[in-house]
């Protein structure tokens, strides 16, 4: 879908609507593309809580601030 800054003020709607179908969006701005709204893949709503890496660290050998160091991973 192509929208331009227009479009976002008074459709928003329409540009929600595509990006709830998956669709990409084009915006335009004076007849040229300023960049693009992608939708979010990969989100899932029925994630429970216990697929997290960090809900199971209580059960994890070693101090809290190895667990942590672990999850964060390092700096450099």
């Amino acid at each position: 879908m192509e929208a331009s800054v227009v479009d976002l003020r008074y459709k928003t709607k329409e540009v929600l609507r595509a990006l709830d179908r998956n669709e990409e969006v084009r915006l335009l701005y004076r007849g040229k593309t300023k960049g693009r709204i992608i939708p979010e893949r990969g989100h899932d709503e029925n994630v429970k809580a216990e697929a997290h890496a960090f809900f199971a660290s209580s059960q994890a050998e070693g101090s809290v601030e190895e667990v942590m160091e672990e999850l964060r991973g390092g700096r450099y």
